[in-house]
């Protein structure tokens, strides 16, 4: 990579640190190390909350996604509103008067300590791995794209991230977000534009044959629980998933929180319903304009340039040929998405024919990656982005592109690494261990907190990267717990629910999604949500009727 574009990416690491330390006022007391002293303003509130969403895992694992299957994936937030709406009237306001920092400290007060710690648990162990996930998606593009150890391609991101938290609480966080954000979406943009720019048909013409392969396909009405984007999994599960993402999960509940007032939390909240879906939208047609940007000019048969040299050093007979049957096939679809383009009868048919084959090969292609590498779980979609970035962005864009995708790591890993000390100190260390701690000791104690969990998070990130599409893995983390978790605040809700239904209602929960996902995982992920949330509920109220 060119000297300008380290440069951006060096003076941008330095900034976010420099304004994080700069922003540390205010933080010598609990209260506003965690929430800011409820001074925040709903806008920046709003911001933060849609930067922590906005992970370099939708940089780097939607683009791919959106490369490789389409936009199909919007589908995957069209409970979103409806959760905002409901958490605003119902949540929002409760847990910002109640003057709790967590939001399981309300659970000690319904259900007793032992369904508040639980709770806090599972929250610690879903969000450190999800942590670890999202710390991956920027590893995989310095270890990759850049030769670097996938360690230290992690370190690199982790120890800015965690040393301006651990600093500067809330505060820094969330001003880091908002700049982080607007980085973020200029950057967005800007590729847009250059792909735009570089297609060598105009974009209606590159529509209609991103269109020919499905990619283009936003709904599917089917009600299958095996499918995991449809219209029906997205509104319901989704739905459910949101819920417990935006009303339960830490990370969410400290932005709105740290808001000045209820009104200002709810405004934080529907900023995120009303513009995730359409900023989702354009992150999967920047993937879809790069699959047809790559359909005219040539790919690299592996994305990942480390598996490339690995295979080539390995295998070099096969993989030659692989090429040579790889270029073959482009040449012949690059043929017929013209045809396609100019409308030829006959032309739609061919071109699916010679995409079929270039999968085929590319598949054969990972095989010898498999095999070279003795790892079962390669997968090429996290790369393709980078290398689209590093290959084809002019100048000073691939620069601030990289700069973005640190910017969307960062703002996600800063907001988890502060719920996540949050919890552990006020739900564990505060509550069984050092009840009467004072301040300085308690802000001690948060930062080291944040800085294991900045070490936990960088040891998982070493295994994410191979799992999959990355933004599927952490929404498979999330899945897991989340529906149980929040079939313990509806709980919460229902008066006749009792201590004992809740704490034996949420492991019944678990085990009722642990059971489906090794007994049948053919069932989509967000039905989890759904499975985990009824199942608490159930049991929790049948426990209660008869301990009554």
């Amino acid at each position: 990579m060119h000297w300008i574009n380290w440069l951006i990416v060096a003076v941008y690491l330095c900034y976010i640190v420099w304004d994080g330390i700069r922003r540390s006022k205010d933080t010598d007391r609990i209260e506003g190390y965690f929430l800011a002293n409820q001074s925040l303003p709903w806008w920046a509130v709003g911001l933060s909350v849609m930067a922590t969403q906005l992970s370099a895992i939708t940089m780097i694992g939607t683009t791919g996604q959106g490369a490789t299957d389409g936009i199909r994936f919007v589908q995957f937030y069209f409970g979103l509103p409806v959760a905002m709406v409901i958490l605003g009237v119902t949540l929002v306001p409760f847990l910002h008067r109640s003057g709790v920092f967590t939001a399981y400290e309300y659970l000690e007060q319904r259900f007793g300590p032992a369904t508040r710690s639980l709770t806090s648990f599972l929250f610690l162990l879903c969000r450190g791995m999800s942590c670890g996930t999202i710390i991956a998606a920027p590893g995989v593009v310095f270890a990759a794209v850049f030769g670097l150890d996938l360690v230290w391609a992690v370190v690199v991101i982790g120890i800015p991230t965690v040393l301006y938290t651990m600093i500067g609480g809330i505060q820094a966080v969330a001003w880091a977000d908002v700049k982080q954000m607007i980085l973020i979406v200029i950057a967005l943009v800007a590729v847009v534009v250059v792909l735009l720019l570089k297609l060598p048909v105009n974009p209606h013409e590159a529509l209609e044959i991103a269109g020919a392969t499905g990619r283009l396909r936003a709904f599917d009405f089917s009600f299958n629980l095996t499918e995991t984007y449809t219209f029906w999994s997205g509104v319901l599960g989704g739905t459910f998933l949101m819920l417990s993402y935006f009303g339960t999960d830490q990370s969410q509940v400290q932005r709105y929180l740290a808001a000045k007032s209820v009104p200002a939390a709810r405004r934080s909240l529907l900023m995120s319903a009303y513009w995730k879906i359409p900023l989702q939208t354009l992150v999967l047609l920047i993937g879809v304009l790069v699959f047809v940007f790559y359909l005219f000019q040539a790919p690299p048969l592996l994305y990942n340039p480390a598996h490339e040299s690995a295979v080539q050093s390995a295998h070099p007979t096969e993989y030659a040929e692989l090429e040579a049957r790889f270029q073959d096939s482009f040449e012949a679809r690059a043929a017929s998405a013209r045809q396609v383009a100019d409308h030829v009868p006959g032309a739609h048919q061919l071109f699916l024919e010679q995409e079929a084959r270039i999968q085929e090969v590319r598949e054969e292609a990972l095989d010898l990656v498999r095999e070279t590498t003795r790892t079962s779980t390669v997968r090429d979609v996290n790369y393709i982005i980078p290398r689209f970035a590093l290959g084809v962005l002019p100048l000073g864009l691939t620069g601030l592109f990289i700069a973005a995708i640190m910017a969307a790591a960062m703002s996600s890993i800063a907001s988890e690494l502060n719920s996540l000390s949050t919890a552990t100190v006020i739900d564990f260390y505060k509550r069984w261990i050092h009840p009467e701690g004072s301040e300085r000791h308690m802000l001690r104690i948060s930062k080291i907190a944040t800085g294991f969990w900045g070490l936990f998070a960088c040891t998982v990130a070493t295994f994410a990267a191979n799992l999959g599409s990355l933004i599927e893995v952490v929404n498979r983390f999330g899945s897991f717990f989340y529906g149980s978790i929040l079939g313990v605040f509806l709980l919460a809700m229902i008066p006749r629910a009792r201590g004992i239904g809740a704490f034996a209602g949420l492991i019944g929960g678990m085990a009722a999604v642990a059971a489906v996902t090794f007994l049948a995982p053919e069932v989509s992920f967000l039905w989890h949500n759904v499975i985990g949330a009824v199942s608490v509920v159930a049991i929790g109220l049948l426990l209660s009727a008869v301990r009554r």
